[in-house]
């Protein structure tokens, strides 16, 4: 009975912490019903003045990133910073996608009614060197216009601390942590919206 007691109050102070690291969906404005009823929506993605980690731009990180990849290993940091920038179209986008398709029912497609806009925020990259782990993070900003005139917001949210992990620890690349990131924000705002 007493170890059954002391599981349960781990369990608990492991949900705790769990839940206050959370990540939080808030409606800014507007209409957070619009898509309630619609099978399609067109989703873009932006990026402009991203901060990364302790850096409040994103090209102060990847000239520091790409400068000490390749003190280790000549051209290894200039192949990082490529992957930097191609993982958006290749792993972040696709993930959010296919998470945000799968909790809302809808397709996405260009020509939809209306367009939902991901603009990440920040990125908290993290890292994992197996006796040491911090996940990735992500805030953003999230939008809703008419497909035909993108120029006024019907709904706006606030998007904070998507987490991106990996279960078993295995996500010592930094894309994948982060891709996890926005495959949780696709999930919860599809969720939150539909």
């Amino acid at each position: 009975m007493k170890l059954l007691t002391g599981f349960l109050t781990i369990s608990l102070i492991v949900l705790g912490s769990l839940t206050a690291n959370a990540q939080r969906i808030k409606t800014t404005s507007g209409n957070s019903d619009i898509l309630k009823n619609e099978t399609t929506v067109n989703i873009e993605f932006e990026y402009d003045g991203l901060s990364v980690g302790k850096y409040d731009k994103e090209a102060d990180y990847i000239k520091a990133k790409t400068d000490e990849y390749n003190k280790k290993e000549p051209g290894r940091g200039d192949a990082w910073a490529k992957s930097w920038v191609s993982d958006r179209e290749s792993r972040f986008e696709p993930r959010f996608i296919n998470e945000f398709q799968d909790a809302t029912g809808m397709t996405v497609k260009k020509e939809a009614k209306y367009t939902l806009v991901f603009k990440t925020t920040s990125i908290e990259p993290g890292y994992n060197i197996v006796i040491s782990r911090k996940n990735a993070e992500i805030d953003a900003v999230a939008w809703i216009v008419e497909t035909a005139d993108k120029s006024k917001k019907l709904a706006e949210f606030s998007i904070s601390n998507a987490p991106g992990r990996i279960y078993g620890g295995y996500d010592y690349d930094t894309g994948l942590r982060i891709q996890e990131a926005y495959a949780v924000s696709g999930k919860r705002l599809g969720k939150y919206v539909k």
